[in-house]
C-alpha cells in the first residue's frame, strides 16, 4: 500500500466513526455525554479534510490533521480510564446530563462506545503515520 492508500483508509475509519456516532445518538436514541462531545469535536473534521489530502494527494494535510487526532485519542483514552473504572468517577467532567460512565451500549462484554472512539482514533493514527512514513507514487 502507498500513502495515498492509507489516507483513504483513514478517511473511511472517520467517516464510519462519525456515522456510527450519530447512529447512536439519532437513531439508537442515546444522548451523548461531554466527553463524547469533545471526541466528536475531533473526528467530524477529519470527515471533512481528508479527501483534501488526496485527490490530488498532499502530504501536508495528514500533519496538520494529527495534533487533531492526537487530541481526540487522547480524550477517548481518558473516557476509557473513567469507564472502565481506572479513574474514580470524581474525575469526570460530566457534571449535567448523563455521565461520561454509564453503560449504554456493551458488544461481548466489553466492547462500548468510548472504546469504539478509542480504536477509531488510533486506527487514524496509525494510517497517518504510515502515510507520513511511507511516501507515495502519487508526488
Amino acid at each position: 500500500m502507498n500513502s495515498w492508500h492509507y489516507l483513504l483508509s483513514a478517511w473511511i475509519l472517520s467517516l464510519i466513526a462519525s456515522l456510527g456516532s450519530l447512529f447512536f445518538s439519532e437513531v439508537m436514541g442515546y444522548p451523548p455525554c461531554v466527553l463524547c462531545w469533545y471526541q466528536r469535536i475531533a473526528m467530524y473534521p477529519l470527515v471533512v479534510i481528508l479527501p483534501w489530502a488526496l485527490f490530488p494527494f498532499n502530504r501536508q494535510i495528514p500533519k496538520a490533521l494529527l495534533p487533531l487526532t492526537l487530541i481526540g485519542w487522547g480524550i477517548a483514552l481518558y473516557h476509557n480510564l473513567l469507564y472502565y473504572k481506572i479513574l474514580p468517577e470524581s474525575h469526570s467532567p460530566c457534571v449535567k446530563g448523563i455521565s461520561c460512565t454509564s453503560v449504554q451500549l456493551q458488544w461481548l462484554g466489553f466492547i462500548t462506545i468510548p472504546l469504539l472512539s478509542w480504536v477509531a482514533f488510533s486506527l487514524i493514527i496509525i494510517c497517518s503515520l504510515l502515510a507520513l512514513k511511507k511516501g507515495s507514487s502519487h508526488e
